[in-house]
Order: structure tokens, then C-alpha cells, then sequence
């Protein structure tokens, strides 16, 4: 999202990186920290990303947005394609999260370069 198309460039300065929103109750039960690395793995890929700890998130509930090549959620979820609507189903799917290194990060530099996450 570096605004080519949506001219909305500060939203690149906002998230510059993909990120994993996770309740606290679960992270804590996973050990993972506020800004580590985590692995995201379904049946049909996996992703590695930074965790952001937050209430915002469900327990048992994490949420990706699927807009960062670097971690595209989309690699994720499902492709069977709904017989009405003729749409994949890319909203849910069932997930693994495990802690992962800053070495498995596509682009571990991001979140120095810009200073937040």
C-alpha cells in the first residue's frame, strides 16, 4: 500500500509492515511477545510476520491484513469458490501460530527503518 493507487502513501508510514493482531490471553499462552516474530501456518501455506499484541483481537482469533506481499494472508486461506457468488472464501481460515526468528522475516528491516510497528 505505497499509494500508487490509492495516492494514500502515509499509510506505507503508518504499517509499514505486515502485521499479526493477537489477544494478549493467547499470547501469553503461545510466548509471544508485543513485536516478535511469529510463524502463521495453514493447510495450504505459511506466512511469517511481526505480532502485535492487542484487546481489539477475539481469543482464539487472530487477524492479518492481506494487503503486504511480504506476508500475503491470502497464501493462507482457501480458493473453493463459493457456488452462488462465484468468490473465493479469503475472510477465514483455520490457523497454527507458533514464534518464528527475525531471520525468517521477508523484510526484517521495516520496522527499524520507519521506528514503529
Amino acid at each position: 500500500h505505497g499509494g500508487t493507487l490509492t495516492r494514500h502513501s502515509w499509510l506505507d508510514d503508518l504499517f509499514p509492515e505486515a502485521l499479526m493482531e493477537i489477544n494478549p490471553a493467547d499470547a501469553v499462552r503461545l510466548k509471544i511477545d508485543d513485536g516478535s516474530a511469529v510463524r502463521v501456518t495453514s493447510r495450504r501455506g505459511s506466512i511469517v510476520l511481526r505480532a502485535k499484541v492487542t484487546q481489539k483481537t477475539t481469543p482464539g482469533v487472530v487477524f492479518i491484513p492481506f494487503h503486504f506481499a511480504e506476508a500475503a494472508a491470502n497464501l493462507l486461506t482457501q480458493d473453493t469458490i463459493d457456488p452462488q457468488a462465484k468468490i473465493p472464501e479469503y475472510k477465514a481460515c483455520a490457523v497454527r501460530v507458533a514464534p518464528a526468528s527475525d531471520g525468517e522475516l521477508v523484510n526484517p528491516e521495516a520496522r527499524q527503518v520507519r521506528g514503529r510497528y
